[in-house]
């Protein structure tokens, strides 16, 4: 049950942050939304079975309980997150699975085991462990994210300024390259949180030994994130692409290029962040970059009031479902 629950929970998540990959160059009309998917899947696919597992490592560490207990809290947080993802989905709303989950996570944990059950964590070095360094760097990520839309906006333009006009296919073309490499920052990053958690419920059952991750959950992951994209995932591409700034070709390629390395960045140290709200944050940085008064803030200020709200709310639908599992079973 557990381990169907995260499938569909990585096909909602799949909705919205895969949806993030293909957002600009399908706006931009660089690609077709046919061959945006396909690339998509294969660079997803591939990022979490070439790029490590060291998000995956560091969600699965979140609580410390029993084997039956971890079924339990699992299954809780992984019903509330499934649930906000769909809720948010459906009004056409960016939100972030990393909070949904974390914020699950974390609800399920107090309401079986208590306080004392939740790795609160911080820094080990420079790795994010426990729900304080997943906080902070799901805290930080979109601040970058802007920064490096911002920055990379003005740079761009000001290196192209006595362009000519052929340069534009260039740049579309170029949207193809940075759309895979989103795709395999994404991959290396949201596909592991829910890897994460189904090899800890394999460790919980009994089903595998220790803590590592098989490649079939690998694969599977990151094939329901892709499934999610193609089925489920307009809605926030209608957002990010033409809602929140009506990026053009050169906007497309800096936004995808700046969440590549933000992302990519933070699956090197393990930190689980959200792919939403860094590719949100530098399309708003990149229309901030070339006309402040073009950004639609009003949609902006939805997204970061969801960004704000996500985990608690999760927290306590986490919290609830796992109090009414305890009364059932």
């Amino acid at each position: 049950m557990v381990v169907l629950l995260a499938i569909a929970f990585d096909l909602t998540n799949g909705f919205h942050d895969s949806s993030n990959s293909i957002a600009a160059p399908v706006a931009t009309r660089a690609m077709g939304p046919g061959s945006a998917v396909t690339v998509a899947a294969v660079f997803t696919i591939l990022g979490p079975v070439l790029a490590g597992t060291a998000v995956a490592d560091t969600v699965g560490g979140l609580v410390d309980v029993s084997a039956d207990s971890t079924l339990m809290i699992l299954f809780a947080s992984l019903a509330a997150a499934l649930a906000w993802n769909l809720s948010t989905w459906w009004w056409g709303l960016p939100s972030s699975s990393s909070h949904a989950l974390v914020g699950g996570l974390v609800g399920a944990g107090v309401a079986v085991g208590g306080v004392q059950v939740v790795h609160w964590g911080g820094f080990e070095g420079w790795r994010p462990v426990g729900v304080i360094g997943v906080l902070a760097a799901l805290a930080i990520s979109p601040f970058l994210g802007a920064l490096a839309g911002w920055s990379g906006e003005l740079l761009a333009r000001r290196a192209l300024r006595r362009a000519e006009r052929g340069v534009t296919r260039l740049i579309l073309r170029g949207e193809w390259l940075t759309c895979a490499a989103l795709s395999f920052a994404h991959g290396t990053n949201d596909a592991q949180k829910t890897m994460g958690v189904i090899t800890l419920a394999l460790v919980a059952s009994g089903s595998i030994p220790t803590f590592a991750v098989p490649l079939w959950v690998k694969a599977v992951c990151a094939l329901a994130l892709t499934l999610g994209t193609a089925l489920g995932g307009w809605r926030i591409v209608r957002t990010v692409g033409r809602g929140i700034y009506r990026i053009r070709p050169l906007d497309g390629l800096v936004s995808q290029a700046s969440g590549t390395i933000v992302i990519s960045g933070a699956a090197v140290f393990g930190a689980p962040v959200s792919t939403t709200h860094v590719v949100a944050s530098s399309v708003a940085g990149v229309g901030a970059g070339r006309r402040w008064k073009h950004v639609r803030w009003p949609i902006v200020r939805e997204i970061g009031l969801a960004w704000l709200v996500t985990m608690p709310a999760c927290a306590s639908l986490g919290w609830l479902t796992a109090l009414v599992e305890k009364v059932v079973l």
